[in-house]
């Protein structure tokens, strides 16, 4: 088959992969699938109601073409209604609510499949928390080396110029040692596998999509191995990450646990998998 026929038969794939998602997710999603932008932002949400509309308006001030997702829990606390009435102002921000707490890891995944089923999705799309813990101002920063070949920039905690405030030290060992032994096992030269805030071209999107599984927070070191198995380019960009500054932190105990289980249950698979 020849060059010609490769890219063809890509395309209908392509093709055929967004319209079936289009197919999934249209009647779940609450505002215009028509929109165009080019960055599309991804914000999971779980009881935000207090502060979500000025992380909107902060996001919204960045005078970018951006689309806002949000991917609401059903939360308790109003945090979807919030949501309905930016729509209002800002035309460009869609809400899915799934009907209970699913996950970190399910809402990105969803997030990634509702952009991919727009009839014209953003070239590249954005993931962050939605507490304050990233700052919106960061956004332009981390997506400027994607325009160079990249195709995911993390935002990082611990390349040179990151940070942490108000992060206990616990908190901090836990992190640092999930970091080093996601680096053992992957092997991508780069310092902070577990950071939230990150931008992913559209092609990376599409190329990893079908294989991303994770449930919570492991996503995030997934995300990076797909991206590393298929030879995409990932870099980092200095942030200063702060701890929770409005309510209380919904990162538990048991969910930090998992999220180190998962890292040593793939090292121990890899290492049974080599010859």
């Amino acid at each position: 088959m020849d060059n010609q026929a490769i890219l063809a038969a890509s395309s209908r794939t392509k093709e055929m992969n967004d319209m079936s998602l289009s197919s999934n997710f249209d009647e779940f999603v609450e505002g215009n699938l028509g929109i165009r932008s080019n960055i599309g932002v991804i914000l999971p949400t779980y009881c935000e109601a207090a502060h979500i509309e000025k992380l909107i308006g902060e996001i919204e001030n960045l005078d970018l073409n951006i689309s806002i997702l949000v991917i609401d829990d059903s939360s308790p606390d109003g945090t979807a209604d919030a949501v309905r009435k930016l729509q209002a102002k800002y035309p460009k921000i869609l809400l899915r609510v799934r009907p209970q707490k699913s996950g970190l890891g399910t809402a990105i995944t969803d997030g990634f499949k509702i952009f991919l089923s727009l009839r014209k999705p953003p070239k590249y799309i954005i993931t962050m928390d939605a507490d304050y813990s990233h700052n919106p101002k960061d956004i332009p920063r981390i997506m400027m080396p994607l325009k160079k070949g990249f195709d995911l920039i993390i935002g990082s905690r611990y390349c040179d110029g990151g940070g942490t405030i108000e992060w206990s030290p616990v908190r901090l060992a836990i992190s640092k040692i999930a970091n080093f032994i996601a680096s053992s096992l992957i092997g991508e030269k780069i310092s902070d596998y577990t950071s939230g805030l990150r931008c992913y071209s559209l092609k990376l999107v599409r190329n990893i999509i079908c294989d991303l599984h994770s449930e919570t927070y492991e996503i995030q070191i997934e995300t990076i191995r797909q991206s590393h198995l298929r030879k995409f380019m990932i870099g980092e960009v200095p942030i200063t990450f702060t701890g929770r500054k409005i309510g209380k932190s919904k990162l538990r105990f048991n969910e930090i646990t998992q999220f180190v289980s998962y890292i040593f249950l793939k090292a121990i698979l890899e290492h049974q998998h080599k010859p």
